[in-house]
């Protein structure tokens, strides 16, 4: 017999992050209509009338506001689904995406 004592073997874990998420985010322009802002908030955000309205009005006072924040993916996805609708309108519209902090 032996006297090689042996610890019992731990499975190390992989340490697993959560990805890192994404904000969506208007930017000001002085060209779109108000009325097609919240109408692109609604359908690519699935935001509500009073919800879309506040992010527009609060874009168009500071400048840009946060819409939404997701997986990098989608917020690209939804970024460039939203901008593209302003372009396909012949509108400036411009959804940006960063790192959330």
């Amino acid at each position: 017999m032996s006297n090689n004592t042996t610890n019992p073997q731990t499975k190390a874990k992989p340490k697993v992050e959560r990805p890192r998420l994404h904000k969506v985010i208007l930017v000001n322009d002085d060209y779109t209509p108000r009325e097609f802002v919240v109408m692109v908030l609604k359908g690519v955000f699935g935001m509500n009338e009073d919800q879309a309205s506040r992010v527009m009005i609060t874009a168009h006072q500071k400048g840009s506001c946060v819409v939404a924040v997701y997986a990098r993916d989608i917020a690209e996805t939804k970024a460039t689904e939203a901008t593209d609708a302003g372009r396909g309108a012949g509108f400036p519209l411009l959804f940006t995406t960063e790192p959330e902090e």
